[in-house]
């Protein structure tokens, strides 16, 4: 910062700038400064200006600098200031949506830190009050919405997830991803499955695993529904059917075939090794005819080992392939076909360690879901032609919207050619076809769905000891009501995709309402 005034340091640098004999001496004389100092603020001022016209930054630019960096200093004490009148509502909000996605509250009190000014954040203990109201809100919040999702419920996913030894009771819609039971304990037998599966009284089909609790579950809630329609003035309804689930079939198929490829890999390296042991001997001079022979036996194990795994590997492919919904040429597969298929390859599937795998394949339920999708379809299109050029139509309308560029010419003459077929069978098809391409999306051969809801609850075993049953209907409720962002389900949630038409799509302005209101107000739709 300058301490002499401008005129004294250009006085001083004149001086010396203009060469005169004794320019120097007179002004120091005049102005009281020695010599040596009059040099040195001529040699600053000479500097500034060789700076100035340099081609560094100008004055200007410094100042327009200076006014945008002042410009965002306000800026962000502005955002500042508004964080120290973050409402208490706002921060309950906070606490609640960060517990709903599986923050523990040690974190929601860190995260609160950061917004909020020093000795203002609320305590862990706070912290846990306003989780444990907004819980509670959440299960009767929660009573009132599912009462209202009855209706729409037709097939349900179901499987059992465990939180530090707690079988927790999981139920998916799997074409809304609905997360409509996440039941917690007491176990997981019949009885407890039967209480998940009466909350649903029109609820037509099942997928889960071959789990017997959940087996004797379903017989359960049919025979109770043999007995209520033997009762006087009660409307019948038709026994739940269920599906053993293709995807633990797969798996099944997978883990055999991984122990028999890693059996195959052991098998080789032992041959390498006896291969190793009798070059060994040769080079050693040794007698090698009992060395020979163990080599032989151990090729020979290794190649049946290796053969036995390429040979299963085909039979898994072609399982898969019989347990797809249509053939190479479009044509819907019936359950005849694909049994024959499965049995031609189990019987195939030798050794013990395919028994679980064969039980599966024979398993009558398997193939239940294609019963169900013939039955929807006999209802949507009765004309059997009709019927199989619809379904054709859809497979070639599928393909063309995933096919590349070089395949779609050919796909597009056969979308054409099984809409011209189908307007001579039918003239109102379209109709027809609506119908059917609903039942086709919306069938079920996996419980996929209920697998990807267990994986994101699973994120949050880690950060919470103990899991209630609050904190799961919590967790449930923020789940139905958040929109997905990417896929098939893109900027709809899942509450929204099941049918149900909520007063609000936020979750926390839900969360709020009385729930006889709510209630009254969702069945009087």
């Amino acid at each position: 910062m300058l301490t002499l005034p401008v005129e004294e340091w250009v006085g001083n640098a004149a001086a010396v700038v203009s060469g005169v004999w004794g320019a120097v001496t007179r002004r120091s004389e005049q102005s009281g400064y020695s010599r040596t100092a009059i040099y040195t603020h001529a040699q600053r001022v000479v500097q500034a200006v060789a700076n100035e016209q340099a081609t560094g930054i100008s004055y200007e630019a410094l100042w327009a600098e200076n006014e945008r960096l002042r410009a965002e200093t306000e800026t962000l004490w502005q955002a500042w200031s508004e964080t120290e009148d973050l409402s208490e509502s706002t921060q309950r909000e906070f606490a609640s949506t960060g517990s709903a996605m599986g923050l523990s509250l040690s974190q929601i009190v860190i995260l609160l830190a950061i917004v909020l000014p020093g000795r203002m954040a609320p305590s862990r203990a706070t912290v846990g009050r306003w989780v444990r109201q907004s819980e509670a809100q959440a299960s009767r919040i929660l009573r009132a919405l599912d009462r209202a999702c009855q209706r729409f419920v037709l097939v349900l996913c179901l499987d059992e997830i465990f939180f530090h030894r707690v079988p927790i009771l999981m139920a998916v819609e799997p074409v809304s991803l609905a997360w409509l039971a996440g039941q917690r304990g007491p176990d997981r037998t019949g009885a407890s499955w039967c209480a998940v599966i009466e909350n649903w009284p029109d609820l037509e089909h099942v997928v889960a695993d071959g789990g017997s609790g959940l087996e004797r579950g379903v017989k359960l809630a049919n025979d109770r529904r043999q007995a209520q329609v033997e009762e006087p003035e009660s409307a019948p309804r038709a026994a739940i059917t269920m599906g053993l689930d293709v995807f633990h079939s797969q798996r099944e198929m997978e883990r055999v075939q991984q122990r028999q490829w890693s059996q195959a890999e052991r098998e080789l390296a032992a041959a390498c090794e006896a291969d190793a042991k009798l070059a060994k001997v040769k080079r050693q001079g040794g007698d090698a005819r009992g060395v020979a022979s163990d080599v032989a036996r151990a090729w020979r194990k290794a190649e049946q080992v290796f053969d036995d795994a390429v040979h299963s590997e085909v039979l898994v492919k072609q399982v898969e392939a019989a347990l797809c919904w249509f053939d190479a040429s479009g044509r819907l597969l019936s359950r005849r076909e694909v049994q024959e298929q499965l049995d031609k390859a189990s019987e195939q599937f030798v050794g013990s360690q395919w028994s679980k795998v064969r039980r599966l394949l024979k398993d009558e339920r398997t193939l239940s879901h294609l019963d169900r999708l013939e039955a929807q379809l006999v209802k949507a299109a009765p004309q059997p032609m009709l019927r199989e050029s619809l379904t054709r139509l859809w497979f070639f309308r599928e393909k063309f919207k995933h096919a590349k560029s070089e395949e779609r010419d050919q796909l597009r003459s056969l979308v054409v050619m099984e809409q011209v077929l189908c307007g001579r069978l039918c003239l109102q098809w379209q109709e027809a076809y609506m119908e059917v391409d609903e039942q086709l999306r919306q069938v079920v051969r996996a419980s996929s769905a209920v697998e990807g809801v267990n994986s994101v609850v699973r994120m949050h075993q880690g950060r919470h000891r103990h899991v209630s049953q609050e904190m799961l209907d919590l967790k449930r409720l923020y789940w139905n009501c958040r929109v997905f962002r990417e896929g098939k389900r893109k900027r709809r949630s899942p509450y929204e995709l099941i049918g149900l038409k909520l007063p609000t799509s936020d979750w926390w302005k839900l969360l709020q309402m009385d729930p006889q209101e709510l209630e009254q107000e969702l069945l009087t739709q």
